[in-house]
């Protein structure tokens, strides 16, 4: 049971932080994009769809810490000072992308929508720095569950 968990756990990851991660890098250079191409309906789509993808996804997303927990009870490690980093720093990342990252991409593509006023590049630079501090919370969580301090496995 307890490699199924970790199967589920790590696929979960992969599939749902992932695209999550790209999607939300590529969002601030496609709003420059779509807005210096003025009025141009396919431009604005994609960055409609890159937000669509970061929401759909964060939602994916959960069930990373589901099964990440039903893993960690299953190998006796809930208590480890790993895990509870790994715990910390993934309730940090999804707090940077539901605080920081989801509202700020709402408000530029709702800005970009209107087209009344420019979208200002220090708002699309402010959005690339906290999906940036994002990116780095969830890589550091990622080497945590790879070399897990005081592992039994000799990595």
């Amino acid at each position: 049971m307890t490699k199924l968990l970790l199967c589920l756990h790590v696929l979960a990851a992969i599939i749902a932080v992932g695209p999550v991660t790209v999607a939300a890098s590529m969002f601030p250079p496609a709003v420059r994009r779509a807005q210096a191409a003025g009025p141009d309906a396919a431009a604005v789509g994609t960055v409609r769809l890159l937000h669509r993808i970061c929401r759909v996804y964060a939602a994916v997303g959960l069930a990373v810490p589901v099964f990440g927990f039903a893993t960690a009870s299953s190998l006796g490690v809930l208590g480890d000072s790993w895990l509870i980093v790994s715990i910390v720093l993934t309730t940090g990342a999804a707090g940077v992308l539901a605080l920081l990252v989801l509202p700020r991409q709402d408000a530029l593509l709702a800005q970009l929508g209107t087209g009344a006023v420019p979208v200002e590049r220090s708002r699309t630079a402010q959005l690339a720095m906290f999906t940036g501090i994002f990116n780095l919370l969830w890589a550091v969580v990622t080497i945590l569950m790879i070399v897990r301090p005081a592992s039994t496995t000799g990595a």
